[in-house]
């Protein structure tokens, strides 16, 4: 039987790509809102700029902490369950915040206690949401075309974070309760479609009986294989340095002075080029020099970060965050794409899981760090600063992980092959 050229052709990938779509969409608008409400309640209770800008590292903190605590048990359970149940269940308790959230802003009872109270479920949520559904993908699609799969999967999550900002910030300015509302709605045509993914094969886990061993296990692997330790932990420094997407609020409202509809151009301005970058990917996959393409797209971020720091003109800004995404995607591309190809499949879940939490210290931690340093040294110094510390970084790991600079294509160099001999002999493996 001949393979699908096109992850499309295979009903399960449409399925998990719709729900990953609506489930996008509707996280984008409700974290464009939050750090909107938590920094306009701030501003508006009296607070200064720098100490706004505070609140905003909370929430940032808020949701870092629960995914640090239990991103090494989602991993484990990713791998040990059915993945559709736990990406269902994700997504139920996101759309009971979305719901909570469009309740109190249309009583006008939203206050900063509430903002952190769900900033912490969000997190816990999103510790068990996202190594389930990497996990998922591979197993849905031949390995062939997985690396289309990755693209095409990309495209829906930066379509997600393109629009879900516009569902947002338009919307707020209508009626602030309205992103919420419709955030609810997208959020329940994720579950429908998860709901329609058949069973798919899930492999027997070496040991089941030792879960903590798993756990190890999974970091173990992590940290051997410096090929997937050091795609992964370059995102993990450079985004954690030169991440200002916690300090939109205090660009669009302070700096720029655009409002709420200039806030949602803003978080929309780096979706737009990741999804163009993954759209082009998805057709015409990368082939050769990945490695070396990864670090200069990573030193690309930081300098275009660097830009957008001192810029003061809203056109000017918007281009370099269209080229942070951009280059952002370049990198995500090809570091998923070979770390999902140099996993074995029964180690999938963990590693993910591994991945996920370098992503949330990254990104929700680097909120934090980022909110932190704006509250100590201001907002613009913040960013350029941060900037330069990722291309710095990226210089650095060429030297540290020489692997990076010398690898050139997706493909592991040998059959992946990571049990243990005690392993062996227990599966029998030759």
């Amino acid at each position: 039987m001949t393979e699908p050229r096109s992850p499309f052709r295979i009903a399960n990938f449409r399925a998990y790509w719709i729900s990953r779509l609506s489930m996008t969409l509707a996280q984008y608008a409700m974290m464009l809102i939050i750090g909107w409400q938590t920094y306009n309640i701030a501003r508006d209770g009296g607070m200064s700029v720098a100490g706004a800008s505070g609140q905003l590292a909370l929430i940032g903190l808020f949701q870092f902490v629960p995914l640090f605590l239990l991103t090494p048990f989602s991993g484990l359970a990713a791998d040990r369950f059915d993945r559709r149940n736990l990406a269902r269940l994700t997504v139920l308790l996101q759309l009971a915040c979305a719901a909570a959230l469009a309740l109190l802003t249309w009583r006008e009872a939203i206050a900063l206690h509430w903002l952190y109270t769900i900033a912490v479920v969000l997190g816990v949520v999103r510790a068990f949401n996202g190594p389930a559904l990497s996990a998922l993908a591979p197993n849905l699609v031949p390995k062939t075309i997985l690396p289309n799969a990755i693209a095409l999967s990309s495209i829906a999550w930066q379509a997600g974070m393109i629009v879900g900002p516009a569902i947002g910030g338009y919307l707020y300015a209508i009626v602030p309760a309205l992103p919420y509302a419709v955030a609810a709605g997208l959020l329940a045509i994720s579950i429908v479609a998860l709901s329609t993914i058949g069973r798919v094969p899930q492999p027997p886990i070496p040991g089941a009986a030792r879960p903590i061993g798993q756990m190890i296990d999974g970091l173990h692997y992590v940290v051997r294989n410096k090929m997937v330790l050091g795609a992964i932990t370059l995102d993990l420094f450079a985004v954690f340095l030169a991440g200002a997407t916690a300090l939109f609020p205090v660009y669009a409202r302070d700096i720029l002075q655009v409002g709420e509809t200039g806030l949602a151009q803003l978080a929309m301005a780096p979706a737009t080029g990741a999804a163009l970058t993954a759209l082009w990917f998805s057709f015409r996959p990368l082939k050769s020099n990945v490695g070396p393409k990864m670090l200069w797209a990573v030193a690309a971020f930081g300098t275009a970060t660097v830009i957008f720091g001192i810029s003061t003109w809203m056109p000017l800004s918007l281009a370099m965050l269209f080229i942070v995404g951009a280059a952002d995607m370049f990198s995500v591309y090809i570091r998923q794409s070979l770390i999902q190809l140099h996993t074995p499949d029964d180690k999938r879940g963990r590693v993910s899981s591994v991945s996920l939490l370098t992503i949330s210290a990254s990104n929700e931690f680097g909120d934090f760090f980022s909110g932190t340093l704006a509250w100590l040294i201001g907002p613009v110094l913040a960013v350029v600063s941060g900037g330069i510390g990722a291309v710095i970084t990226v210089a650095l790991w060429a030297k540290i992980f020489p692997v990076l600079r010398t690898t050139r294509t997706f493909d592991p160099p040998e059959e992946l092959d990571d049990h243990t001999p005690e392993e062996k002999l227990q599966e029998n493996i030759p």
